[in-house]
């Protein structure tokens, strides 16, 4: 049960780094076609003026730090839902509420139950209750250091670590101009807004470059081949932009033969004030200390 524990907290880390770009495959193959009008104007083919729009939202979600976020992620049978506000001006600041369940999560005391969860530049902090056992000695909230958790996950857990130091909503919007292959689909409702819905295609060997800063390269081929083995080759994602050229929406797709991931977030409030603060010491247990001893 322990473990359980331990393993749905961790989700959480990977949880929120889809609230910013989780990042996944495949740098289309195929020609944009657009059927919608494209965003730019001029002469210009549909999926360049595609492109050249979204060179503006990059440059104007650069100039953003903060705002209000919900989502949902569904990776295999767990499904999280997450909500709050969070600052990526500096690494990820964020304060959340979380609820998972299915998969590994049902086994938990906390499957279907609210979850605040807090993010700083160098560790998660989950608040699991009365649910951590004698080990956790009356302690309910869980660190989990990005640190730790890239040494026991490989390039993986290398990977997580990096977004979470780095990582920001804008990288979605990079993600596509990197694959060169983006077509506009035209105006969509999201939430009362008219927003632009552009989608596109990023390969597995692509993601792990496009989307981390500071992996080695040791991690790159070693991520790409964990990529591979799961059978997942290519990852659609889908921005919705509003008027004032900010991404109000975004959605990511895998699917491999052993891994599934559908993430998608909402953005509102942008500037919103974060104040973030890890847990009192007296009340926080590491999560290497509920691992059971090898």
């Amino acid at each position: 049960m322990r473990i359980t524990r331990v393993a749905t907290a961790a989700a959480g880390v990977v949880l929120m780094a889809g609230l910013t770009a989780c990042g996944g495959g495949d740098g289309g193959k195929d020609d944009a076609k657009g059927s919608g009008k494209a965003s730019g104007g001029g002469n210009a083919a549909p999926g360049e003026a595609a492109l050249a729009a979204l060179q503006s939202v990059s440059k104007k979600a650069g100039e953003q730090h903060s705002a209000k976020v919900d989502g949902t992620t569904v990776m295999g049978e767990m499904h999280a839902d997450m909500k709050g506000d969070m600052d990526w001006s500096d690494g990820i600041r964020a304060n959340m509420t979380m609820t998972q369940k299915g998969g590994l999560a049902d086994a938990a005391p906390t499957a279907g139950k609210p979850m605040r969860a807090r993010y700083l530049p160098d560790a998660m902090y989950m608040n699991l209750g009365s649910s951590l056992g004698p080990k956790a000695q009356g302690k309910s909230w869980v660190k989990y250091s990005y640190d730790a958790m890239a040494a026991q996950g490989g390039a993986s857990g290398a990977l997580v670590k990096d977004q979470m130091k780095n990582n920001d909503p804008a990288r979605s919007v990079d993600l596509l101009i990197a694959s060169g292959k983006v077509k506009d689909v035209g105006k969509e409702d999201v939430r009362g807004k008219q927003a632009t819905h552009y989608t596109g295609k990023i390969s597995v060997s692509e993601i792990a470059g496009l989307q981390s800063k500071s992996l080695s390269k040791k991690d790159l081929d070693a991520l790409q081949k964990q990529l591979e083995q799961s059978g997942m080759d290519t990852e659609t994602v889908d921005l919705w932009v509003d008027s004032d050229h900010l991404l109000v929406k975004r959605q990511e797709q895998a699917q491999g033969k052993k891994f599934s991931m559908n993430t998608t977030v909402f953005y509102s409030d942008y500037g919103t004030k974060v104040s973030v603060a890890p847990p009192a010491a007296s009340e926080t247990v590491d999560y290497t200390e509920l691992m059971p001893k090898q």
